[in-house]
C-alpha cells in the first residue's frame, strides 16, 4: 500500500521560480502541490486554510519573508518547513523555527528530494522534531555554538551527518533539523580536520561516521551515501582523498 502524500503548499514570488518548484515536485514520490502562494500573506492564507503537511517557502518575499511566514504559524500545529534561499544580505535576520531543512537557490532537483524526505521522516517519526534545544554531549567538547531561539545553544559534532557551504555561511545538517552558522567551510576544516570532518566537495563536508557508500555518478562522478539516504556530491579533486580516509576508517 503506497504512503500517504504529503500535502505541499510552494510559495515564491518569482513567477519563473514557482513553476520551476511546481515542476520539481512531479518528479518527487508521494508528494502533492496542493496551492502555490507569490507572497508571503499569501503563503499564510493557504497554510492556515490548507494546512499541509509541509511549506516550501522563499525567504525573501513582499508581504511577508519566509521567515515572517514560519513565524506566524503555531509551532504546535504548523507544517514542516523548508526554506528555499539565495543566502544574498538579510536571509538570516531571525533562523530558529525548528524548519527542517534549507535548500540553497539555485534549485537542484535532487537537494530539494532530500529536504523533503527530512520533512516526511519528520512529520511520521522517523526523526523526531528537537522540541529543546540541541544541548547533548558526546563528551569530547568538539562543536559548534549556534543562534537559538533564546540566545546561543550547542550542536555537538556527533549529532552532524553533513556540512553545506552558503556564501558566508555553512549548513549543519543533523538527523532531523539544519543550523545555520556563520563560518566559511574553510575555517570550519581548519578546526575540525580529518577524520572529524572530511571535505568533500568545495561546498560540502561529511562526518565519515555517517557515510553508508560510495557511488558512482555519472560522467564519471561520484556521490556519498548517507545512512539516512543522503546523496553528496564528491568533487573531482576530492575523489582520491575522499576514498583513502574513507578506506581508513573503522
Amino acid at each position: 500500500m503506497s504512503p500517504v502524500p504529503l500535502r505541499v503548499v510552494i510559495a515564491d514570488d518569482e513567477p519563473l521560480a514557482l513553476e520551476r518548484l511546481a515542476l520539481a515536485f512531479r518528479d518527487i514520490d508521494d508528494a502533492e502541490v496542493v496551492g502555490a502562494a507569490t507572497n508571503g500573506l499569501e503563503a499564510l492564507e493557504m497554510i492556515t486554510a490548507l494546512r499541509p503537511d509541509l511549506a516550501v517557502l522563499d525567504i525573501q518575499m513582499p508581504g511577508r519573508t519566509g521567515l515572517g511566514v514560519a513565524g506566524a504559524l503555531s509551532p504546535h500545529d504548523r507544517p514542516e518547513i523548508v526554506f528555499l534561499t539565495a543566502f544574498d544580505g538579510h536571509a538570516v535576520d531571525a533562523f530558529d523555527v525548528e524548519a527542517a531543512d534549507y535548500v540553497l537557490k539555485p534549485l537542484r532537483l535532487e537537494r530539494l528530494r532530500q529536504a523533503v524526505e527530512r520533512a516526511r521522516r519528520r512529520r511520521h517519526g522517523g526523526a523526531a522534531r528537537e522540541t529543546a534545544p540541541e544541548t547533548h554531549s558526546d563528551g569530547s567538547g568538539e562543536g559548534f555554538w549556534v543562534q537559538g531561539r533564546s540566545g546561543l545553544v550547542r550542536v555537538d559534532l556527533s549529532q552532524i551527518s553533513w556540512i553545506e557551504a552558503a556564501k558566508d555561511y555553512a549548513i549543519l545538517h543533523t538527523a532531523s533539523r539544519s543550523h545555520i552558522l556563520r563560518a566559511t567551510m574553510a575555517s570550519i576544516a581548519e578546526q575540525f580536520p580529518p577524520p572529524a570532518l572530511l571535505r568533500v566537495h568545495r561546498s560540502a563536508m561529511v562526518r565519515p561516521a555517517v557515510v553508508q557508500a560510495l557511488r558512482t555518478s555519472g560522467a564519471g562522478g561520484q556521490v556519498l551515501i548517507l545512512v539516512d539516504g543522503t546523496a553528496v556530491p564528491v568533487g573531482p579533486s576530492y575523489q582520491r582523498r575522499a576514498r583513502a580516509w574513507l578506506a581508513r576508517a573503522p
